[in-house]
């Protein structure tokens, strides 16, 4: 039998075989991961994501876009549903505009402090409120991320000690329902504003006052237009840090390696906001600010009583809140 297996042939076989040869070597290439996040490219928690970038530089690549330049705030959410993003710093406030039960855990004075919101994630309660989310969102919740402590920062003077001292305050809050109840279970008068015009406002006396964690008013320098700070520590501010299940999945083997590198990174994220809120206490002290603690029992009792007669409320798993509370 004749083989009619001319030098052409053999160029193509050769082709076919390098292109066959080279597909698996695309596969198994480093994936490219954008993380989008509202905060600026100064923050401790941007510091934490060059961290992660770094112990993850082997396996996959993380394109970081901070300060609202990729996707707007409150819209990483969905970016991650529709895989338009791999990775994205979501407010738990947006997780509950899609799952109601999940406004208990954005309710005034839930959490103590750091240590307990961490104790929570790690208990069966957050166990059971990550799955909820993972499997209606069709996301990956890979940790909650720390960012200070919320507290009252006023232009005015006027001295307070309980919520009644609040009424007729107009405070700025960012927009979205549950950020105006979170405002009126302080006794204010809730005013929408975005977080880049707070200072003007402050500064024109179009708002009285603003709530954030200090390291937040340190970088904004809202202590600028402000006479005093109430530290109220009405809400432990966490954000959680997300992933797409399409991209989750793609890691395979790398998810778990990968998920110890968060962990890490997120732990060092939160050692530093607290050490960060301690030493700005005092700093604004000596730059002339009134920094006082207030009865923050009249005032955890108060916002509790707003919250439970709320919509919000009704959406709470039975005894959760009160589980949660419990969790030492």
């Amino acid at each position: 039998m004749q083989c009619n297996f001319g030098r052409r042939d053999l160029l193509e076989a050769a082709g076919a075989l390098a292109a066959a040869t080279a597909l698996p070597a695309l596969a198994q290439g480093k994936p490219t991961l954008r993380l989008a996040a509202v905060f600026s490219d100064k923050d401790i928690r941007a510091d934490m994501v060059r961290m992660l970038a770094k112990d993850v530089a082997a396996d996959v690549t993380i394109e970081p876009h901070f300060g609202g330049t990729l996707f707007k705030q409150g819209t990483e959410l969905v970016a991650l549903q529709r895989d338009n993003l791999e990775i994205g710093n979501v407010a738990p406030q947006d997780i509950s505009k899609q799952i109601p039960a999940w406004s208990v855990l954005t309710s005034a004075y839930l959490f103590r402090d750091a240590n307990h919101l961490g104790a929570f994630f790690s208990s069966s309660l957050g166990a059971e409120m990550k799955h909820m989310a993972e499997e209606q969102l069709k996301i990956k919740l890979l940790a909650p991320v720390f960012f200070g402590t919320r507290q009252v920062g006023l232009r005015v003077k006027k001295k307070i000690h309980t919520p009644a001292d609040m009424a007729g305050i107009k405070l700025r809050m960012p927009p979205g329902d549950a950020w105006q109840l979170l405002g009126r279970s302080l006794g204010a008068n809730p005013t929408p504003m975005a977080y880049a015009e707070t200072y003007t406002g402050l500064q024109t006396g179009a708002i009285d006052g603003q709530d954030n964690p200090l390291p937040n008013v340190q970088n904004m320098k809202f202590y600028e237009v402000m006479s005093q700070i109430v530290l109220t520590s009405h809400l432990v501010g966490y954000d959680v840090l997300s992933m797409s299940q399409k991209s989750w999945h793609a890691l395979g083997a790398r998810q778990k390696s990968f998920q110890a590198a968060v962990d890490k990174v997120v732990a060092w994220s939160t050692a530093e906001h607290l050490k960060r809120e301690a030493e700005l206490a005092d700093s604004f002290k000596q730059q002339g600010l009134d920094v006082y603690v207030p009865d923050t029992a009249a005032f955890r009792a108060h916002a509790q009583k707003v919250y439970l007669a709320s919509d919000e409320a009704k959406a709470w798993p039975a005894g959760f809140h009160d589980k949660v509370t419990a969790i030492r």
